[in-house]
């Protein structure tokens, strides 16, 4: 998914700020289901949500105004009743990688109980599973 770097996304040395990164990666998490096949919308009426549990950030080099981005999703681990994906922050230009997280995801229900991943979410997961 490609995102744009406003001037409300940097703080006072004109870099994005470090919190900004975490908005893009849950834009790309759910453009990334919604590319499978998946409304985020319509698993929640379904009774599954996907909060975050776990977030492992590493961040490498800055962002500024005006820059294109480029945030990758893949999946890596699929459980029972969670997920975890390696997300990327690519400057578009020149492919730099920006920003690197981990981030699993849990499956519960809209009262916060867990329960198992949809069968079809886990297998459009399992198949873009990479090592």
């Amino acid at each position: 998914m490609k995102i744009r770097v406003y001037y409300e996304d940097t703080d006072a040395a004109g870099v994005v700020y470090h919190s900004n990164y975490l908005n893009y990666m849950e834009r790309a998490r759910t453009e990334f289901l919604r590319d499978q096949g998946c409304s985020v919308a319509q698993l929640a009426a379904e009774g599954a949500v996907f909060p975050v549990v776990r977030m492992a950030i590493d961040f490498k080099a800055p962002a500024r105004h005006d820059e294109l981005l480029q945030v990758t999703t893949v999946p890596v681990r699929v459980g029972g009743s969670s997920f975890t994906l390696q997300q990327q922050v690519l400057r578009d230009a020149d492919g730099q990688l920006l920003v690197q997280a981990e981030v699993t995801l849990a499956c519960v229900t809209p009262g916060l109980k867990a329960r198992r991943i949809p069968t079809e979410v886990r297998e459009l997961l399992a198949q873009g599973l990479q090592p």
